[in-house]
């Protein structure tokens, strides 16, 4: 039985109602925990975390919602500010799946057992969670800011480490300068319009046959503006510069997590603002679409040749991560459900992959104290269990089958053929080559290199080797049984490119 609107408006806040809860059960569970059993509070905030993705599939199988959504009338909630919808639902699952990996692979960080990092873990969860789901640009800001914040605190947080203190300021300066150009290119349409909800914009622009050539000028202005925001969180060029320095100098588990969640969630508003028409029809070769394009390969390109000089493991993977945002990108740019589609099981795919090898990154400088490439050296002799798990996440990033990346690629490069830009498939897979080189070199490292320390093993906990069999079973699942997967983001885009034309 479909459930009434009110139940409706409830359902649509589930994941964020849950955080909330999780949030206040964690600041008061740390204040009674003793000391030294304070990883026990990453432990409650992964299990939260499980549990409220549990409830909120669990709800959507049993409910239906939000699949009865026929309409923009029935999908919009809370005064139009929230959009009920199918990709809301998996960008929720993104986003919870990150915060408990991550919550997991902090458990044996000693300077991480502290109850306010596991809040402000979950405060940006919630932001990314209501950023995933915004239809209006105000409460697309608040939540970009509640995230923002949190993540520049996380950054920071190693107070002890100065990297960590240098990647937090510049992350916040950096970030508040690209926020404060994005809401400016909002303020403008809101001026040029007088609305903010993304659907009353899009119907706006969408009933010219063509922009009159006054208001195009502020649409493109707004359109530059508002991608420096959301290039900033993506990290695509030429917005990435703070990428290296932040990754490097952060703690590596919000590492993780910061290029996992944190990317998806300035993909969902991507999505959400390039596909609805409020920067104009996206079936015209508009000015903001070519530029759109042009980051795209410039992105994937860039980040790739830059990550084969690295020496550092987590400056590596800065760039790879910046490569990776490339190609998702492709998807978007075709501004079509196959595209659409094809962009969020990436994201999905990336989670698994890209906090698994920060999680052997995190287990292994925690041991030895350094993260550059050449202390991996004889890693398969010391830990076998850690370098294959790292092993099958750079494979996947790859785009190497049986693994996750194989589909993730695939699907994106036939999303462009279909839209017509065989070209830039065509980038993409030179850009993959490219990649495979630098991810096998790392490789080289842990299997043929030797060390000093081979007879010294690297122990795992239960809890990070719980982490990293979830994101390795994943990996292989993803890249073997992709089907359902796709087709469920599919459904997602199909519906969602329906209710915003």
């Amino acid at each position: 039985m479909s459930p009434n609107i009110t139940q409706s408006w409830v359902l649509a806040l589930v994941p964020e109602i849950g955080l909330v809860i999780l949030l206040a059960a964690v600041l008061l569970y740390d204040r009674l925990v003793k000391p030294e059993e304070r990883r026990r509070v990453g432990l409650l905030t992964a299990w939260g975390a499980f549990a409220i993705l549990v409830t909120t599939l669990g709800l959507w199988l049993a409910t239906g919602e939000p699949n009865n959504a026929t309409d923009i009338g029935t999908s919009l909630m809370w005064g139009g500010m929230i959009r009920f919808d199918l990709i809301a639902l998996v960008f929720h699952v993104i986003f919870l799946v990150a915060l408990m990996l991550t919550a997991l692979l902090s458990l044996d960080v000693e300077h991480l057992q502290k109850g306010e990092y596991y809040a402000l873990l979950i405060t940006a969860a919630i932001g990314f969670s209501l950023m995933g789901a915004s239809a209006d640009l105000i409460m697309l800001y608040v939540a970009l800011e509640t995230a923002s914040i949190s993540s520049y605190i996380l950054a920071g947080f190693a107070t002890k480490d100065p990297r960590s203190s240098e990647a937090g300021m510049k992350y916040f300066i950096y970030g508040a300068f690209a926020t404060g150009v994005m809401l400016y290119g909002m303020s403008l349409l809101y001026g040029l319009t007088g609305q903010t909800n993304l659907y009353i914009l899009g119907s706006i622009f969408g009933g010219f046959q063509q922009i009159p050539t006054e208001v195009n000028a502020v649409v493109i202005l707004s359109a530059v503006m508002i991608m420096v925001g959301f290039g900033f969180k993506i990290s695509a060029v030429p917005f990435h510069f703070w990428t290296p320095d932040v990754y490097e100098g952060s703690p590596t588990p919000f590492t993780g997590y910061v290029s996992t969640a944190s990317k998806a969630a300035g993909f969902a508003v991507f999505l959400r603002v390039f596909t609805t028409g409020v920067l104009g029809e996206p079936s015209d070769a508009s000015m903001w679409w070519a530029m759109l394009i042009a980051i795209t390969v410039i992105t994937m390109t860039l980040g790739n040749f830059v990550a084969i000089f690295q020496k550092n493991f987590k400056r590596l993977l800065a760039y790879s991560s910046i490569a990776q945002a490339g190609y998702a990108l492709i998807g978007l740019v075709t501004l079509s459900p196959d595209g659409s589609s094809a962009t969020m099981y990436y994201l999905l795919m990336y989670i698994f992959t890209n906090i698994a090898a920060f999680g052997v990154i995190t287990i292994v400088s925690n041991r030895i104290g350094s993260d550059e490439l050449e202390d991996f050296s004889g890693l398969s002799r010391r830990s076998p269990y850690l370098a294959l798990v790292m092993m099958f996440a750079l494979l996947s990033l790859s785009g190497i089958p049986p693994t996750a990346g194989f589909f993730g690629k695939f699907f994106l490069f036939r999303s462009a053929v279909n839209a017509g830009l065989w070209w830039l498939a065509l980038l993409g897979i030179l850009n993959a080559f490219v990649a495979l080189y630098y991810y096998l070199s790392a490789v080289k490292y842990m299997y043929l290199y030797r060390s000093e320390n081979e007879d010294d093993p690297i122990p795992v906990s239960r809890g990070a080797k719980v982490g990293l069999a979830f994101s390795l079973f994943f990996i292989f699942y993803l890249g073997i049984f992709a089907g359902p997967i796709f087709e469920w983001t599919r459904t997602a885009a199909d519906a969602f490119f329906v209710l915003a034309r």
